[in-house]
């Protein structure tokens, strides 16, 4: 049995950040990497010369662009997380056992993970099931792992931490992904025949690692402080403290008009980000170049320009201010839409890709610090009011990844789907140049 380890403890708050070592190899190698991948390897049908010649996937009776499934069950995946988080968030606020619900979607995402491996057009349904099911885990036990936070670690203690679990999830997930890669690239080493297996086994190993290293962080977590019994009135206090919240919104108006910009144009950046290397599979002429190589080679670079990017955005607010900023960001990105909507090589991409590294990291923690500056300086239910912005931009992902997938569907075409997230940036841009440039 675990030592109980005291709050602020170096060892505690050690094993609480390590579990973003465990859980970040989902990002990377499923909802980024390797699984875009091996899901546009299976679902389209190419020609000696690399043409595409058939995307259309079959499901429940109907006909599908290969895009658009998989952006149905994205949204539909996220539409869940959107309901299920004020629930859960309830929840872990007042009932003590937040370890057990942590370790249950821990084992849904990872065990989801390892499905995968089955993933077949045989039995596609089987493969979306552990998709969808893999996504909900992973979102929903971030909800009990951050309410951690407060209950391990004092005040001046949680912005190191929470940046060393940030630091530690992006250590590991490239670790896994280039283990994973080289095993991809170098199957004949392993002995294997072709790529498919390795590829497959990467799903596996994400599911195992997930697991294995999450037992050192729940070795020392607490079990959580009970607080409430269980009741109806717990059950749906997350919903209540969400309408609480937007009545106390409503009635600031600067922060009312900079969520409602936000809701906008974060639809567009949290779409792309996870349809950018569906685009890279069907839309650019790979040549001699290997594929898989190139795409994660560029999401590689996309991480780690995301860091510099977050680093400029941070020092140019300081000095022109955020609203400013993120008028110019959302603009970057418009360029960028269409600047991507013409590329058609490698090099191409990878540029775009530089270029989405840097205002991607930008944009979203200069997007969270602004909502942050705007809350009223007397708020004490800052915790709530996060619960807001975070299920706010759970639900533009639905609305984003529904609308490309539609676009795709109707069109033919990823760059056109593509395209269409000009507007929402335009409509961001307005909405940003209404919002008073004052803060707390």
């Amino acid at each position: 049995m675990s030592q109980i380890l005291p709050k602020g403890s170096k060892k505690l708050l050690n094993a609480w950040a390590f579990y973003d070592w465990a859980n970040s190899v989902y990002s990377l190698v499923i909802a980024s990497a390797i699984f875009p991948i091996f899901y546009g390897a299976l679902t389209i049908l190419k020609d000696e010369k690399g043409t595409i010649i058939n995307d259309t996937v079959s499901f429940l009776g109907f006909d599908f662009n290969n895009d658009t499934l998989i952006s149905f069950v994205t949204a539909a995946a996220f539409l869940v997380v959107s309901i299920l988080s004020p629930l859960l968030s309830g929840i872990a606020d007042y009932v003590g056992n937040k370890k057990m619900f942590m370790k249950f979607f821990c084992y849904l995402g990872a065990s989801s993970c390892i499905g995968l491996y089955w993933f077949s057009m045989e039995f596609l349904w089987f493969g979306l099931l552990c998709y969808f099911f893999a996504l909900i885990g992973f979102w929903e036990s971030l909800v009990f792992y951050n309410s951690y936070l407060p209950d391990i670690a004092f005040k001046e203690q949680q912005d190191k931490i929470s940046a060393k679990g940030y630091s530690l999830g992006y250590i590991g997930s490239v670790v896994l992904l280039i283990i994973c890669l080289v095993m991809i690239m170098k199957y004949e080493l392993f002995g294997f025949e072709s790529e498919n297996f390795p590829t497959r086994f990467s799903f596996v190993l994400t599911g195992l690692w997930w697991i294995g290293f999450s037992q050192y962080t729940y070795y020392h977590l607490p079990k959580g402080n009970k607080k409430e019994k269980f009741t109806k009135n717990v059950l749906f206090n997350g919903f209540k403290e969400l309408k609480l919240i937007w009545n106390k919104i409503k009635q600031n108006i600067p922060l009312k008009r900079y969520l409602g910009a936000f809701f906008v144009y974060s639809m567009a950046v949290q779409t792309i980000m996870l349809v950018a290397t569906y685009f890279g599979i069907e839309e650019l002429d790979w040549g001699d170049t290997n594929a898989t190589t190139g795409l994660i080679v560029s999401i590689l670079l996309i991480q780690l320009v995301a860091v510099l990017g977050a680093f400029i955005t941070s020092r140019s607010s300081a000095k022109f201010g955020n609203i400013k900023v993120l008028i110019v960001l959302n603009i970057i990105w418009i360029c960028i839409c269409v600047f991507a909507y013409t590329i058609t090589t490698p090099n191409e991409f990878y540029i775009t890709a530089a270029f989405v590294g840097l205002v991607m990291g930008g944009i979203q923690s200069l997007s969270r610090s602004t909502y942050s500056k705007f809350l009223p300086e007397d708020a004490i239910d800052t915790a709530s009011y996060f619960s807001f912005y975070d299920v706010s931009e759970k639900i533009g992902i639905v609305i984003g990844m529904l609308s490309y997938g539609y676009v795709a569907q109707l069109t033919g075409s990823i760059r056109y789907a593509i395209l269409f997230f000009v507007l929402f940036f335009v409509i961001g841009v307005i909405l940003l140049l209404r919002v008073p440039r004052k803060m707390n």
